[in-house]
């Protein structure tokens, strides 16, 4: 005997009227039939007379076709159809499967909404009840933690940066390495704000990951302990040594994170290497995972003019739509105008491509490196009735050209790229390295091939504008004629 669960569900059975309509077709012309002769007695035989030829008779016309029937629209989609099939589905499954305690109404409806919304993109997400109070309970303060940050990319929990001064880089994770593993927890089924949770702790905490390394396809261990880490985001301010830099004053400065903070402290290293004669600029934003967009707003506020649309932010209502960012005021200053290359790579995400884009597309920086990870969507938090929540995208940035970076990412206006072994030694040297002086010769050495593009591209940039400064020397005037005499005889 079957469960009675099929006869109690709601089953809709939508009703699809479709409207019949008769076209008669209207008649044509009709030729009348000919008329019957009677008969008669034979006349009598004429005088024989030439014969004169028939004209053709005229056609007749073709009778004027049915006009066509307007095509017919095939019907909108009908939600209740798809609502009876999903409706069925559990049912079906309710009945079928060999563990009763797994198909419980919510445990089905959950299941549902998680698939639904990991479907849209890899930044939507249903957030059970659970993980939603653990969210909301959190502090501001994330400075405990391990030093990375994770994403999905082609369905893989991927570590997408790492940060230099934190745990995870000294013990060797490099951005891009997919995790396969959190403490005994399998990763394969597990969303970005599970895995959030799985990877929290207090100072002092370990943590194990394991992970696989795209580049040599290798499975490697790491245990990492939770440390506070310092909240600075702008790091190594200096002018380059003159072995990578030559006779030029080139400026290097990295920024790590977007908050609140960061504009300030850019701006303040920016003048203290102004002071010592900066002409030109290389801002790194490799492995930053983006952050706040004011801030992002307010580091292009100190190249471009005050009021430049940098962001615009689109849904689908266009009235609902924010107004678009602009760059604000410096109090009475002028934007810095020297020469600057933008360093990029596939762990750059969000503010920092959103930085990189409209240096880009308003002629302001050169972009040097690999395309940016391609995170240029908004997600909203939607809380729902029975305390779990969706993490939903809601709208898409886009750049002062109108360019969506979303799934697409910032692609370098010089491609350069680095190999596992050199990122690794660049991460390397970033935890640790000397000061000073010694820094920048460090930094030299390093081999870093993309920082190195994009100083040739500053040095050919700052030679080209020494040419055009430099006045043209005055044109030799001609020789004049000298004046021949031929003596007379």
């Amino acid at each position: 005997m079957q469960d009675g669960g099929m006869r109690r569900a709601i089953v809709l059975f939508p009703i699809l009227a479709a409207g019949l309509s008769l076209h008669a077709a209207p008649a044509g012309p009709v030729t009348p039939a000919p008329a019957a002769v009677p008969a008669t007695k034979p006349a009598p035989k004429p005088t024989p007379k030439p014969a004169v030829p028939k004209s053709a008779p005229k056609p007749t016309p073709a009778p004027t076709p049915a006009p066509a029937a307007p095509a017919v629209k095939p019907p909108p989609e009908d939600a209740y159809v798809q609502m009876e099939m999903l409706t069925r589905a559990m049912e079906m499954v309710r009945q079928n499967y060999v563990d009763e305690s797994k198909v419980t109404y919510e445990e089905l409806v959950e299941g549902a909404l998680e698939g639904m919304l990991s479907r849209l993109d890899p930044h939507c997400e249903y957030m059970g009840k659970s993980l939603f109070e653990d969210m909301r309970r959190e502090q501001s303060d994330t400075s405990e933690g391990i030093g990375i940050t994770i994403a999905l990319r082609q369905n893989l929990l991927t570590i997408i940066t790492v940060r230099d001064d934190g745990p995870a880089a000294r013990e060797g994770v490099l951005a891009g390495d997919q995790l396969v593993r959190i403490n005994e927890v399998l990763t394969d089924s597990v969303g970005v704000a599970e895995a959030m949770q799985l990877l929290k702790g207090k100072a002092g905490d370990e943590v194990r990951l394991t992970v696989r390394r795209p580049g040599t396809k290798q499975f490697l261990d790491f245990k990492v302990k939770h440390e506070t880490l310092a909240e600075s985001s702008v790091h190594d301010p200096m002018l380059l040594s003159e072995k990578m830099a030559g006779e030029y004053r080139i400026g290097y400065v990295r920024v790590s994170q977007f908050n609140s903070p960061t504009a300030r402290e850019l701006a303040k290293a920016l003048d203290e290497l102004e002071k010592q004669g900066l002409q030109a600029l290389v801002l790194d934003l490799r492995n930053n995972p983006g952050g706040l967009v004011d801030s992002a707003v307010q580091i292009c506020g100190e190249f471009l003019p005050e009021g430049t649309v940098v962001v615009t932010t689109e849904g689908r209502v266009a009235s609902q739509n924010p107004p678009p960012y602009r760059t604000p005021p410096r109090g009475g200053k002028e934007p810095r105008k020297y020469p600057m290359a933008v360093l990029l790579n596939h762990s750059s995400a969000s503010a920092s491509e959103l930085t990189a884009g409209a240096l880009q597309d308003l002629k302001r920086a050169i972009v040097v490196g690999t395309t940016s990870f391609g995170k240029g969507s908004v997600q909203t938090i939607l809380p729902m009735k029975n305390g779990a929540a969706m993490r939903l995208t809601t709208a898409k940035y886009y750049t002062p050209s109108h360019r969506t970076i979303h799934e697409n990412g910032v692609e370098p206006n010089i491609i350069a790229a680095l190999t596992t072994e050199e990122e690794t030694r660049i991460s390397k040297w970033r935890a640790s390295h000397g000061t000073g002086e010694a820094a920048a010769l460090e930094l030299a050495n390093l081999g870093d091939k993309q920082l190195e593009r994009s100083v040739d591209a500053l040095k050919g940039v700052l030679v080209f504008d020494a040419f055009v400064a430099r006045p043209l020397a005055p044109a030799a005037k001609p020789l004049e004629k000298a004046e021949v005499k031929v003596p007379q005889e």
